[in-house]
């Protein structure tokens, strides 16, 4: 019984897993290559292994396309941790940031 446990779990977390190994991959080959231009905290490579790590594959997904539909030079700036609408934004951890 725990052998089929650990099966469904495997199963449960790939999707999840996966898209963690695709970003951290784009980190460590693509990343280097391009200018440090983030606007926000944390950066949204970062961003997208915190929002699948926390809220799983769909949800992390959603919320990293949202992330990176408003990362423009007219979009917003500063703190920004993964959250799922509606739940009250976090305290940035340094006071410098808004």
């Amino acid at each position: 019984m725990q052998v089929l446990r650990a099966i469904g779990r495997f199963l449960w977390t790939l999707p999840r897993r996966l898209l963690i190994g695709l970003v951290r991959g784009y980190q460590l080959i693509i990343s280097p290559h391009l200018p440090d231009t983030c606007r926000y905290t944390p950066s949204c490579s970062h961003y997208a292994i915190e929002a699948f790590q926390k809220y799983g594959a769909v949800r992390g997904l959603i919320l990293t396309l949202w992330r990176l539909a408003r990362c423009h030079p007219w979009g917003g700036y500063g703190y920004d941790p993964p959250r799922w609408f509606g739940e009250p934004r976090p305290e940035s951890p340094n006071p410098e940031h808004p």
